[in-house]
């Protein structure tokens, strides 16, 4: 294992607040300081990190000295507690995107909490931006680092789990319907869960062109007599994504050794899958098996080659988005009282992520009290991706509502008001000045979205309950 990183002046991240805001210089500490520090973390270092590499905060600022590789980046406390795992596309822009001004400003409460205790980061890398994925949700399974996904969170996430049979499946299931009984199949090895849905289902694509499963199609064994006369290939094994467990091309112990693999992939262990080809294709060629030799080292290549550019791009897209979501009332002097929800990405509507709530409690009128209904049904639902802000229609009263029923479902996601002049027209917007700032644009948008699309639905739910008087 290399040796840390020990280089450069030490500071306690207490007070990196303080010095960024004063824009003083970060070496200004005094030595006894560097000193207690490094005791410190010194007497709490674990006895095997999970990290190759790591390095001092205030070392890092003075200079980004991560790599430019895919990996996992570990932030850790002074006590040497991992605080938080991510994962990176590159070790070094992610990493910095912490750490940028923008991020200063717009961060959450809980990042803000996190950044404050951040005294020194680790890393690992990866051949790929794949390994870094799969890495990256083992140790956070593994760790569950305070600072990652709370339990309300995982409930929402897809996990990948391998079932319990002769002729096992791989399946991506979420986490919720393992949870609540509703996923029913007996399960041998899961992985997971996994934030990046769509990063999920790019490595799930290329981990079955390296290593070809079953799914749906039901095994050759399990057929009658009759139906076995007739058994063809499932289409995924007419593409080269299923092993043939459908006709009998592969035996038990054949689709148990690609199972293998999967897993140690999926436990970030590759190293582990390369020896075991390699091995295996040395034997197949010293008995004369050519052509399983020359397919085991296709493999080889592929896997050593691994070709994720779609994962890359996802990552760079998840790095740049913000899903701004707002929540609007509308009723006629109580009547047909309707809430809306409207989401922007972006800086772009999401028009099939809008959703409507016919309200259900009698509230007169009561835009307060129909906020908090349509703040409850909405996050009654976890496997809707979560916003990074919240914005509302009002003023500061709105705003303790909104964080009312967010305290109380164990939510933090900063809220944001949108306040309208005499002629009902945007005029500023409330909350964390740098939010209120940094998304002022968006929040116009998203507020305006929210408006028009609570009208128009309280409008047809009025005509349709005139008809039917």
């Amino acid at each position: 294992m290399s040796n840390p990183l020990w280089v450069g002046t030490v500071i306690s991240t207490t007070h990196l607040e303080d010095k960024i805001v004063k824009g003083l210089s970060l070496v200004e500490y005094l030595p006894e300081r560097k000193k207690e520090c490094l005791n410190t973390y010194m007497e709490k270092r674990v006895k095997k990190n999970l990290w190759e590499e790591q390095i001092f905060l205030a070392d890092f600022l003075q200079k980004n000295t991560l790599p430019e590789y895919p990996g996992v980046y570990f932030f850790l406390s002074e006590k040497n507690e991992i605080l938080y795992i991510g994962k990176a596309t590159s070790l070094r822009d992610r990493v910095k995107s912490y750490f940028v001004q923008d991020m200063l400003e717009t961060r959450g409460p809980k990042i803000e909490l996190m950044m404050k205790s951040i005294f020194a980061i680790g890393y690992r890398k990866s051949d790929s931006v794949l390994e870094a994925l799969l890495l990256e949700s083992e140790l956070i399974k593994k760790v569950q680092p305070v600072y990652n996904t709370s339990s309300k969170d995982d409930k929402s996430y897809n996990q990948v789990v391998i079932t319990k049979e002769t002729y096992p499946r791989v399946l991506v299931v979420r986490s919720r319907d393992i949870a609540q009984g509703k996923f029913t199949e007996a399960i041998k090895y899961s992985f997971g869960p996994f934030p990046d849905g769509g990063g999920l289902r790019e490595a799930m694509k290329i981990v079955r062109k390296l290593f070809p499963y079953r799914d749906k199609c039901i095994p050759y064994e399990e057929l009658s007599d009759k139906a076995k006369l007739k058994a063809r290939p499932c289409f995924s094994a007419q593409i080269g994504l299923c092993p043939g467990v459908c006709v009998g091309r592969i035996s038990v112990k054949e689709y148990q050794a690609i199972l293998r693999h999967i897993r140690l992939m999926f436990q970030g262990k590759k190293s582990m899958v390369l020896a075991d080809l390699e091995k295996a294709m040395t034997k197949a060629a010293q008995e004369q098996r050519y052509e399983d030799a020359q397919e085991i080292k296709k493999v080889l290549f592929g896997l050593k080659h691994i070709e994720d550019i779609a994962l890359v791009k996802n990552d760079l897209a998840e790095e740049e988005r913000h899903r701004i979501e707002a929540f609007d009332v509308a009723h006629l002097q109580g009547e047909s009282a309707v809430g809306v929800m409207t989401v922007v990405q972006n800086s772009h509507p999401q028009v099939s992520e809008y959703r409507q709530f016919k309200l259900r409690a009698k509230h007169n009128g009561n835009d307060l009290t129909a906020l908090e209904e349509i703040l409850r049904r909405r996050f009654a639902h976890p496997e809707w991706p979560y916003p990074e802000v919240i914005v509302v229609d009002g003023s500061d009263i709105h705003i303790r509502v909104a964080e009312k029923v967010l305290a109380e479902m164990e939510i933090t996601i900063p809220v944001l008001s949108v306040v309208k002049d005499e002629r009902h027209r945007p005029r500023e917007v409330k909350g964390v000045a740098a939010l209120a700032e940094r998304f002022k644009k968006e929040a116009f948008l998203v507020n305006s979205e929210a408006h028009r699309f609570a009208i128009t639905f309280h409008r047809k739910r009025s005509r349709k309950n005139f008809l039917l008087k």
